[in-house]
């Protein structure tokens, strides 16, 4: 069968990369021009920033993607491009750009779901791992417990009824006074703290098991440090995000432990940005080595947002001839499963 190297495009947010993949599991380049630095700045992501970023590093950063891995687009089979979801005006950025090269190049266009994507980043480093399979998605923006029924087709089980884990983890570290990007500063200074030092609540949503919900968790230790606040006690920091973490990681665990259970499936797949948190990573592994269930997880710089897992789902999209046409637009809120 003939190699497809694809070349892919994603701006969903604050990272402007593309990277050259080869037979949707080979990654030839894989670059990133990261605006954590610049979105610091604010506490978080200026939309309006990010999209005049993006247009300013596309360029240099497609350039770079295709020298490092020693392709011309004449040797590219398609390119791909996160369309949704995502911040309209960063979305807009690559749509344009890849549509721009695909028609100057005369080659295929392929639209790809942003969390298809983060789940596909699975597919670079785990060989072996193919559908069906189980997965948790979670992400800055969507905690999601999804079956992987076929590659591209999702069957949705679970997700948030409102904040999404990452959103949570942002909001508490800016609470805390830890800054942007929250994630990691929260997962950094657990590690010093005790998660057993203060007992959060672990929300139920009734009526749907797999379900998940973070605000009410949110406002708990918002709660927690007004009244530190108001009665002059000390706050230990560690403590808190420990406690906080714990509260996330228990949750997120035990929703896919049972649907696990109740399944059947013996394969897990964890995606997206909040998949690099050291504690997760942990707590399901240790339940999947208890429950007798094989755990992917994909290297952190292909958890955070990057084109080569966009790389990777195109190029099951392409086999089955999944081309998009030239009236491709950018979709913030597209659902998944949709097209």
């Amino acid at each position: 069968m003939k190699d497809i190297t694809i070349l892919a495009i994603e701006s969903s947010c604050d990272e402007t990369a593309a990277a050259v993949v080869r037979n949707g599991r080979t990654v030839l380049s894989n670059v990133i021009s990261s605006q954590i630095a610049l979105h610091t700045l604010y506490g978080g992501v200026v939309p309006e920033i990010a999209s005049r970023k993006h247009v300013e590093k596309i360029v240099p950063v497609v350039k770079e993607a295709l020298k490092a891995a020693n392709v011309t687009m004449e040797e590219i089979d398609a390119v791909a491009v996160t369309y949704g979801p995502g911040l309209v005006g960063a979305l807009l950025v690559g749509v344009s750009m890849a549509k721009g090269l695909a028609y100057a190049a005369k080659k295929p266009l392929v639209g790809v779901h942003h969390i298809e994507g983060h789940v596909a980043a699975n597919f670079i480093e785990h060989k072996d791992l193919e559908p069906p399979f189980a997965s948790l998605v979670v992400s800055g923006g969507h905690t999601h417990l999804v079956e992987v029924t076929d590659y591209g087709v999702f069957r949705i089980i679970g997700k948030t009824r409102d904040d999404a884990a990452g959103e949570a983890f942002d909001k508490v570290a800016r609470a805390i006074g830890l800054g942007y990007p929250g994630g990691p500063k929260v997962d950094r200074k657990a590690k010093e703290g005790n998660p057993d030092a203060i007992v959060f609540p672990k929300a139920k949503v009734g009526g749907a098991a797999y379900d998940f919900s973070f605000s009410g968790l949110k406002s708990a230790v918002l709660n927690y440090l007004n009244h530190a606040e108001m009665t002059g006690e000390t706050v230990n920091e560690a403590d808190l995000a420990a406690s906080f973490q714990k509260a996330v990681v228990d949750v997120l665990t035990e929703r896919t432990e049972a649907f696990l259970k109740e399944s059947g499936y013996r394969k897990l797949a964890v995606a997206g940005g909040v998949a690099s948190n050291s504690a997760l990573r942990e707590s399901l592994k240790a339940m999947c080595e208890r429950c007798g269930v094989s755990f992917y997880a994909p290297s952190p710089v292909l958890c955070t947002d990057n084109a080569a897992m966009i790389g990777a789902a195109a190029y099951y999209e392409y086999l089955k001839g999944a081309k998009s046409g030239w009236d491709l637009n950018a979709v913030p809120g597209l659902k998944l499963g949709e097209r």
